[in-house]
């Protein structure tokens, strides 16, 4: 930020905080708008002092009427004559006020104000004993110290005023014969020094003020355009992992249904273990894009938080089962030191956090093992994944959940995902309102650890613990709508080889003249959501549905994860799958929907 220092004549005034050249005239403006503001209650005060003065002199016979009377008309014509000036600034617009005729209007009308109060003390009582004198330079020395607030943010003004009303009377009376005179003009000299300096230092501080909020404002200017050139670049970067993700979700969930069906056949021992191998790749590029599909939902703000109170035990040891394989084929020891304390938060989430932390202990661990415990700290109940890994630098503790950043992975082998689990984890953290903290040593490890509230048992609702999905007991008829040929393909082949009837449709049109020709109606209807000519799943689904006059049971299938399309999905209401889905996940689904709708037709 290139910053100068204001400097010129008078009327320019000498500011000592250094601004913006942008903010100069923003300054200058300020500069008016308060004196403008303080002007009137300023100028009416003194207007009013020097009506009473002259009253006063007058009954006094201290002071010629007529001379009084001119004098305190002079004052209240520039009371006036500022009073006016004020209300036409509050009036005009902003580019009228930017003129340079309100400042120099204003600074006039103070000269002549403090023209007048300067002959007060020297002019309205020349022949009067010295203690009636001092009575129009006592008031002559209120208006003057007043000026300093009202008059003070423009220095022109200010000094305008303040000298013409002052300097007189030393000029008058330094050389006068009586000592007290003599005496009072020194006085007023020091007077004049003082409060005049007070006057450049309450105007200086006035100009640092402004010129402070003034650079404030611009800093946070600054940083909510940054800011929102930083959302932008985010939502963009969101927006291209999102139609990429969807573009290669397609042929992924193609593969996985196609090795699905392969897997049904009698096939020679060699073959099936290629398809197997297949389907295990299959699998691990449906883990990469899952971990997107995680961070496009929490951006998107589509994750539902469902706390309730449960232990924490059984799911710290069924992740741990889960992934003691995978640590004993490193030779990792996996250990679970479960605990009976009841949580409170949203399980599914928490479990997604926790197999996070494990899953990353283990992958990045080649000795030792990996501790999981949980324990009581500070009211809350803490959960913590120790690991004896290579530990984090110090200087990495922030940068480790940033998106896609793998400390340990210079190489970028997918095998040890895209460096978005971290990320993920502090951001499904933040919706549960649980910190997390981290503590690591080179060479001897890591500690993660998350805290969450404590619940009692009178909260506890104990887990229900569903079936394992198993084959559909009988016959269904499934329709199938997708734009993509290979996937109907796959689809058709793979639902056939688990007993059902197969329609597959590319789009609306095609489903219903399919189904014309069938006397009874779809079991299930499975749609991917976007497909082509601007047609949707969620609309070919309540077409069908109106076709039939019946609720019948569907899911969405989609490859898409920009944040406003997962949006538009969810409130749908339908149950959302993401490409490419897991056989077993369909099954499961399809049994779910369907037992579920002829439970609740009393079949």
């Amino acid at each position: 930020m290139r910053e100068h220092r204001v400097t010129g004549r008078l009327t320019a005034t000498t500011i000592a905080p250094t601004v913006r050249e942008a903010d100069e005239a923003a300054l200058r403006r300020e500069q008016i708008d308060e004196v403008f503001r303080m002007v009137i209650p300023g100028v009416a005060g003194a207007g009013l002092a020097a009506l009473i003065l002259a009253v006063f002199l007058v009954a006094l016979g201290a002071s010629d009427p007529r001379t009084a009377s001119i004098w305190a008309a002079c004052v209240l014509t520039c009371a006036v004559a500022h009073t006016l000036l004020a209300l036409g600034y509050r009036r005009a617009d902003c580019v009228f006020r930017a003129a340079s005729t309100w400042p120099l209007a204003f600074t006039v009308v103070a000269g002549l104000e403090g023209i007048a109060w300067g002959f007060a003390p020297v002019g309205l009582t020349p022949d009067a004993p010295f203690d009636i004198r001092f009575l129009p330079l006592a008031v002559t020395l209120g208006v003057t110290a007043g000026a300093i607030p009202a008059f003070g943010p423009w220095l022109p003004a200010f000094l305008a005023l303040f000298l013409p009303a002052t300097l007189p009377y030393v000029a008058a009376n330094f050389f006068a014969p009586a000592l007290v005179e003599r005496a009072s003009a020194f006085l007023m000299l020091i007077y004049v020094v003082v409060m005049g300096g007070l006057g450049v230092r309450s105007h200086r501080a006035f100009i640092e003020i402004v010129g402070l909020r003034l650079r404030s404002e611009a800093l946070a200017e600054d940083l909510r355009r940054e800011r929102d050139t930083a959302d932008a670049a985010n939502r963009a970067k969101s927006s291209f992992l999102a139609a990429a993700s969807h573009d290669l979700r397609q042929p992924v969930h193609a593969l996985g249904l196609f090795a699905g069906a392969l897997l049904r056949l009698d096939l020679p021992g060699e073959a099936r273990l290629l398809v197997e191998r297949i389907e295990a790749s299959a699998a691990a590029m449906d883990g990469l894009f899952n971990a997107i599909l995680d961070i496009s939902r929490l951006d998107a703000g589509v994750v539902e938080v469902a706390p309730r109170a449960f232990r924490v035990g059984p799911y710290l040891a069924r992740i741990c089962r889960d992934l003691r394989p995978e640590a004993e084929a490193k030779g990792l020891r996996l250990r679970c030191r479960s605990c009976d304390e009841v949580a409170w938060t949203d399980p599914f989430l928490l479990e997604r956090v926790v197999r996070n932390l494990v899953s990353n202990a283990v992958r990045y661990s080649d000795r030792g093992g990996v501790l999981v415990a949980c324990r009581r700290r500070g009211g809350r109940l803490a959960i913590q994944v120790f690991d004896t890994g290579p530990g984090i630098a110090a200087g990495d503790h922030e940068r480790i959940f940033q998106e896609y950043v793998q400390i340990g992975n210079v190489e970028r082998d997918r095998t040890k995902g895209l460096g978005l689990g971290l990320a993920i984890v502090r951001r499904t953290c933040a919706i549960l309102d649980m910190p997390i903290a981290l503590r690591s040593r080179i060479g001897r490890g890591s500690c993660f650890e998350v805290k969450m509230a404590l619940s009692d048992e009178a909260a506890l609702a104990e887990d229900s613990v569903a079936a394992a999905p198993g084959a559909l007991a009988e016959r269904s008829l499934i329709v199938v709508i997708d734009d993509e040929a290979s996937i109907r393909e796959a689809m058709e082949r793979l639902l056939a080889g688990w007993g059902h009837d197969v329609i597959a449709a590319g789009s609306g049109d095609e489903a219903v003249a399919r189904l014309a020709s069938h006397p009874t109606r779809p079991d299930l209807i499975v749609s991917d959501y976007r497909l082509r000519d601007g047609e949707t799943g969620t609309e070919v689904i309540e077409r069908l549905r109106s076709e039939f006059n019946e609720t019948i049971p569907a899911l969405i299938i989609t490859g898409d994860t920009a944040p406003d399309r997962l949006i538009e999905a969810r409130t749908s209401g339908l149950v959302l799958l993401h490409k490419p889905v897991p056989n077993g996940k369909l099954r499961a689904a399809m049994r779910n929907l369907m037992v579920g709708a002829r439970a609740s037709s009393g079949e």
